[in-house]
């Protein structure tokens, strides 16, 4: 469950690629661009570019290198030539990559255009949510921590945490154990241990927190027709707390 320090760098070093990966899109004007085209884009940049291989490709049968996940699209959203984005749109764009046999997995929730201040409210709330639960990574901390502290600000901040889907471990494989649940009561499950690398990746709500999944057996939307967004980190913990694998360029933290 552990990584070496071989290990740690290696995953270090996809975390960083999948970060310029944010930067592409970061730089990308996405309003009037469809989803499947920045998949292709990203594709692209992944193989080409940083030589590394998406590892969300062939995964499960899934066909393609992101998930896209628009307004009501908690997670697993696919890419279409159907699905543009417009202005006001949320969309979360999430990631991973592979290279050198170790795995990285990120997302981050997109404003398309002008967006309106509900929106943007639900956003960087689930931002300052995600990083409620990475502050709480440390050794001897436990799981219970980090799910406790993602919840708590979520319901200061008025939203409901999703509670169907989870972070996880990852390393040479992309679902590794343990489960990172984004609820939970502190001091409780899993106790953190350094050389742990493991996904925060909270999805909040602007109503219930029950979702459905569609026809296609992949998309799953809010029940209740509301916004959702998403964000991701891939995390390890350290000697003196933890380290942000996937930080982004923009992320001074």
């Amino acid at each position: 469950m552990t990584k070496t320090s071989q290990e740690l760098a290696l995953m270090a070093e996809s975390g960083r690629l999948l970060a310029s990966v944010f930067a592409l899109l970061d730089r990308t004007k996405l309003v009037g661009r469809s989803t499947l085209e920045i998949n292709d884009m990203v594709e692209r940049f992944i193989t080409e570019d940083l030589a590394a291989r998406p590892a969300s490709k062939g995964q499960y049968g899934f066909e393609f290198v992101l998930n896209s996940s628009i307004n009501e699209v908690v997670c697993h959203g696919i890419p279409s030539s159907a699905d543009v984005l417009k202005d006001g749109d949320i969309v979360n764009f999430d990631i991973t990559l592979e290279k050198n046999g170790y795995i990285a997995d990120s997302s981050k929730t997109y404003l398309v255009g002008e967006v309106n201040t509900a929106a943007k409210r639900l956003v960087a709330a689930t931002y300052e949510a995600m990083w409620q639960g990475i502050r709480a990574v440390r050794p001897g901390a436990r799981l219970g921590d980090i799910g406790f502290a993602i919840e708590r600000h979520a319901k200061r901040s008025g939203y409901s945490v999703v509670r169907d889907y989870c972070g996880h471990g990852i390393g040479r494989e992309m679902h590794e154990a343990p489960q990172v649940m984004h609820f939970g009561k502190p001091n409780t499950g899993l106790v953190l241990r350094e050389g742990m690398v493991f996904t925060i990746e909270p999805m909040l709500n602007r109503g219930r927190a029950k979702v459905r999944t569609e026809d296609d057996g992949w998309t799953v939307v809010t029940d209740d027709g509301s916004l959702s967004a998403q964000f991701e980190h891939t995390v390890a913990v350290t000697a003196k707390g933890v380290k942000v694998l996937t930080l982004r360029p923009d992320e001074k933290r």
